[in-house]
């Protein structure tokens, strides 16, 4: 009886891992994994490809988040997302969100040499699923006192989302 039990159970366990690799194979062996950090290790390059393809693959637009750990304003504008699930869950339904960083370590000078000056930290692009630059948003713009406001930060969302 023991011996038929652990016989199903690794036939199951066979035909359970044929099944999820097949499917892995149909829906790309790897899911796509969202770059929520500055890293200064990085390749924003390929952070960017990847991005479009899961743009492409989900009808969202591409949020790319210029900045670095080191960067007040950053820590400011993630703390409002954290702070605001309502915000958070908008940033994910409308985007593909990239933080790419800019630092002392890695400026990214290549990558964002294609888009247009930064006047400072954090710094917003908005790309189509394409990868074409649809707008350059200064945070400033954003901001009310001390903080990023939240209604500034959902009417751009809104405005500038898939």
């Amino acid at each position: 009886m023991l011996k038929r039990s652990l016989l199903l159970l690794a036939i199951g366990l066979f035909f359970g891992f044929v099944t999820g690799s097949a499917q892995g194979k149909s829906e790309g062996t790897s899911a796509y994994v969202p770059v929520t950090k500055f890293d200064p290790s990085r390749d924003a390059a390929k952070d960017i490809q990847d991005a479009i393809g899961e743009a492409q693959r989900t009808h969202k637009r591409i949020l790319l988040d210029v900045g670095g750990n080191w960067c007040i304003w950053c820590r400011r504008l993630d703390s409002l997302f954290a702070a605001n699930q309502n915000l958070e869950e908008l940033l994910q339904k409308k985007f593909v969100e990239v933080k790419i960083n800019w630092s002392k370590e890695n400026k990214n000078e290549a990558v964002l040499s294609h888009y247009p000056k930064i006047p400072g930290y954090p710094h917003l692009f908005v790309l189509d699923s394409d990868g074409t630059l649809l707008h350059s948003q200064d945070t400033n713009e954003l901001e009310s006192g001390n903080h990023h406001d939240p209604g500034k930060v959902r009417a751009f969302l809104t405005k500038w989302g898939a």
